[in-house]
């Protein structure tokens, strides 16, 4: 597992190294990529608007979808991303729980979060903050977010269940999870789970569908839904020949009320 949560941290570094000077994320093992599955989907979710007026680019965002959207957030409510990268989804996040909401992003590597505390000062966003940490061991307290989101993140950590879990118990009573990530469809080669590399690139890490919904469920949130967006096969996303099948979704829950 410290094998792969250390090629995702080396991968992200270099990747915010290059968007710190001004590149876009253009390799295609790269979730955000032009030719992996996340950058173009990701970015056709977003409001060119919205983005503009913090002024910032898509490059801004490494994701298969846009959670803010799916989480249709409100003013005076506390959000959680996880996995924040260079910190787009917290800023929107900030600017629509405003007033009176707080956006938080978590990430461990620290050329990330100073990307985004960058990004954070060009869009002049005060309601935001970003922590550094593990998605397996958010430093929050318990029941202290309404809401948790995150973009192509949880398919890259080697225990699924762990972060699951962890959103749960962050969770206040009634809160909302709500995430964009990446799924297999069709089993992948065992060669293409293998590679640490397919990890960094949202490829090895996926699971198929009725195991994100089993592990949703098994964390003890309620009303779950996935629903598949996209499908890519072997020569699109970064798939070899003769592998599998994954595909983009949105994945939504609730933690009861009681």
């Amino acid at each position: 597992m410290e094998s792969i949560r250390e090629s995702v941290r080396a991968k992200y570094a270099e990747t915010a190294i290059r968007l710190r000077g001004g590149a876009s994320c253009c390799d295609p093992s790269c979730c955000g990529g032009s030719d992996a599955a996340s950058g173009p989907i990701g970015q056709d979710e977003y409001s060119t608007s919205d983005v503009a007026d913090l002024g910032l680019s898509l490059g801004a965002s490494l994701g298969c979808g846009n959670p803010t959207a799916l989480a249709q957030l409100h003013p005076g409510e506390v959000v959680l991303d996880l996995g924040s990268g260079a910190g787009l989804d917290v800023l929107l996040s900030a600017r629509r729980v405003s007033p009176g909401g707080h956006a938080y992003g978590v990430d461990m590597t620290d050329e990330m979060l100073a990307l985004a505390n960058e990004n954070k000062a060009k869009a002049g966003v005060d309601n935001a903050t970003f922590l550094k940490g593990n998605i397996e061991a958010i430093p929050l307290p318990p029941a202290s977010v309404d809401v948790v989101i995150s973009n192509c993140v949880i398919n890259l950590a080697p225990d699924k269940r762990a972060v699951l879990q962890e959103a749960f118990r962050i969770l206040k009573p009634g809160g909302r999870l709500a995430v964009s990530d990446m799924v297999e469809i069709e089993p992948l080669p065992r060669e293409v789970k293998a590679a640490v590399d397919a990890w960094a690139g949202c490829v090895a890490g996926t699971i198929p569908v009725e195991a994100y919904r089993e592990a949703v469920t098994a964390a003890g949130f309620a009303n779950v839904d996935v629903e598949v967006t996209n499908t890519f096969g072997p020569g699109e996303a970064g798939l070899p020949p003769g592998a599998g099948k994954i595909a983009s979704a949105f994945i939504r829950a609730a933690k009861p009320a009681r």
